[in-house]
């Protein structure tokens, strides 16, 4: 068995033991290169209460390269694609290091939800709404949030919970205003 495997399958065991940080992986067709990631929305985001999957696929040269993420799990985010879940993080690229394990890194795009980086996005049309109006741009990615990461509907300025959207609205998906 090669290196990359043993390590790949140590990474895997040990956040199956792990209850703290609430990140699982699971294997697809029972391949240690093809894995199923999943983390809660951080609290305090537009993104809580939702579960973000995220497919990674584990090249030949890792961990001396990163492993290639997306977000399979749709989600309104300046540095995620809306369209493929593509991510742009400086350690899914450049700034990786063999030091950095699966776990760090499924932690490290948790915590970009907590922090979007307008200034390097990847989806610029989001970056653009984040930069322009923060709250237009919370509404949508907490809609985004219910609609396609399970997150429990938001509760109304009357204390009762917004019934969820039957159907999607395209426009306010969109991070639109139907006024406009």
């Amino acid at each position: 068995m090669d290196a990359r495997l043993r390590r790949l399958q140590k990474e895997v065991a040990d956040l199956r033991k792990d209850t703290t940080s609430q990140v699982t992986i699971e294997l697809v067709d029972e391949s240690y290169l093809h894995l199923l990631g999943s983390f809660p929305g951080p609290p305090d985001t537009p993104y809580a209460g939702g579960t973000y999957e995220v497919d990674i696929v584990i090249p030949p040269s890792y961990p001396f390269s990163p492993p290639k993420m997306k977000f399979l799990t749709r989600l309104y985010h300046p540095n995620v694609s809306s369209a493929s879940g593509a991510i742009c993080l400086d350690i899914l690229k450049d700034a990786w290091s063999p030091v950095l394990t699966l776990k760090s890194t499924m932690i490290s795009l948790q915590s970009l939800l907590c922090s979007p980086e307008p200034s390097d996005p990847q989806d610029a049309e989001v970056a653009k709404h984040y930069m322009a109006s923060r709250e237009g741009f919370e509404e949508t990615a907490r809609y985004w949030a219910e609609i396609y990461a399970g997150a429990p509907a938001k509760k109304s300025k009357t204390g009762k919970e917004k019934a969820a959207p039957p159907v999607v609205d395209e426009i306010a998906a969109s991070g639109l205003n139907a006024a406009h």
